[in-house]
């Protein structure tokens, strides 16, 4: 009786095998028909936690044979956007070896030289719409950051993309929501005493209006419209505002309609500084809103920091 016990034992724990066998075969084909999927649909970008994630399952031996924290910091979105995703020789990404572990402690960090640019998001957590994305991460305002690096690194702007959390410093301090800006705050001063280069600082936000009063078609391309906030409660207030129209002007001219224009806010009920008494060079800008898909908000990031390198281009020369 117990000897036929065991067979029937040993028999259901093959049939277990078989079973937890196949269903890991089946999500190894559907993660890897799902990265296809958004390549060819060019709708892949997102933080560099989406980005981390389809590079670790989308190629077994590649994410064997490379350091998978190591790609998440070198890998250029604007490369994953063009499906060069195979063109990792330039990178000079190190081999894993029996040390490089996926450690925090040995994590890669690339050191950033007299950087120009620092980009942040006071509003971290402020998302777009999630359409045709899987594995349950909403894409959120930060994916306009790493877009807008590789487009001014392109055209030869050095820039820091901040990727602290805002949350963190919040609760360090008991601040609720409201005190946002004072969290983007110290990370400003923080960043400007360790660089002390840099002259711009671009703070990026994402609307809250419906998708009709945030998108547009322009040449048969869609965008997700843009607009800019000034504050006129600090005294960089003219010289943001100036800084701001140049680059206003030049979006109206090549993009009619993609900006929204310049919102100045002032008075009982808003914040009236925005942490641009800062800089003379401080931008507040918001991309789209929660019913922007990735596509657009990717369409108008390229074109406006097109458009912002070379307004600083010129400001430089």
């Amino acid at each position: 009786m117990k000897k036929k016990a065991k067979l029937k034992n040993n028999s259901k724990t093959k049939k277990n095998k078989v079973k937890l066998f196949f269903l890991v075969f089946i999500f190894i084909i559907f993660t890897t028909l799902t990265f296809n999927y958004l390549l060819s649909k060019n709708i892949n970008i997102s933080n560099e936690l989406l980005i981390g994630y389809l590079l670790k399952n989308s190629n077994y031996s590649y994410n064997k044979e490379y350091d998978i924290k190591e790609l998440k910091k070198n890998f250029s979105v604007i490369d994953l956007i063009n499906f060069n995703y195979y063109s990792l020789k330039k990178y000079n990404l190190s081999k894993k070896t029996d040390n490089n572990t996926n450690s925090p402690k040995e994590e890669v960090i690339k050191e950033e030289k007299d950087p120009l640019i620092y980009i942040y998001n006071t509003h971290q957590t402020e998302e777009y719409l999630v359409e045709d994305m899987f594995y349950s991460i909403k894409p959120t305002v930060s994916i306009n950051n790493y877009i807008m690096k590789d487009i001014f690194e392109q055209n030869g702007l050095k820039t820091i993309v901040e990727e602290r959390n805002i949350k963190e410093v919040l609760n360090l301090n008991n601040w609720n929501y409201v005190n946002s800006y004072k969290a983007s705050r110290i990370f400003l001063e923080d960043i400007k005493k360790n660089y002390n280069t840099l002259e711009y600082y671009i703070d990026v936000h994402r609307d809250s209006l419906s998708h009709d009063k945030t998108s547009i078609t322009i040449a048969d391309k869609k965008y997700a419209k843009v607009l800019f906030i000034i504050g006129l409660e600090n005294p960089n207030y003219q010289a943001n505002l100036a800084f701001t129209e140049k680059i206003n002007n030049k979006i109206n001219e090549q993009y009619n309609g993609l900006s929204k224009g310049i919102y100045k806010k002032a008075g009982a009920g808003v914040n009236g500084v925005y942490n641009q008494d800062f800089s003379s060079h401080t931008i507040l800008i918001e991309i789209g809103g929660p019913e922007n898909n990735i596509e657009e908000v990717m369409n108008t990031t390229i074109a406006i920091s097109n458009i912002i390198s070379e307004v600083i281009s010129q400001n430089e020369v």
